[in-house]
């Protein structure tokens, strides 16, 4: 896993808005949404990329953490 960690605010910068990448973090890791078609712009069923949604993933998504470990990981997450 890459070494880069990101808190809160700096996970926010990486909204997938204005050319910036899109991220996101669940338990405590930091996945690149980027190149998903449906995180285009950021949201994806009405959530938005920059944010912690590790209860998101696991209470309100029928695919659950499945679909993580296609995922790029860059880096760790900590509040």
């Amino acid at each position: 896993m890459s070494e880069a960690t990101f808190n809160k605010a700096e996970l926010a910068k990486f909204d997938g808005q204005n050319g910036q990448p899109a991220y996101v973090a669940v338990d405590g890791v930091v996945y690149d949404v980027t190149g998903v078609d449906a995180w285009a712009g950021g949201k994806h069923h009405g959530n938005l990329a920059g944010q912690e949604l590790t209860a998101v993933i696991d209470t309100h998504s029928p695919h659950g953490r499945s679909v993580l470990k296609k995922l790029p990981v860059i880096g760790k997450y900590a509040d």
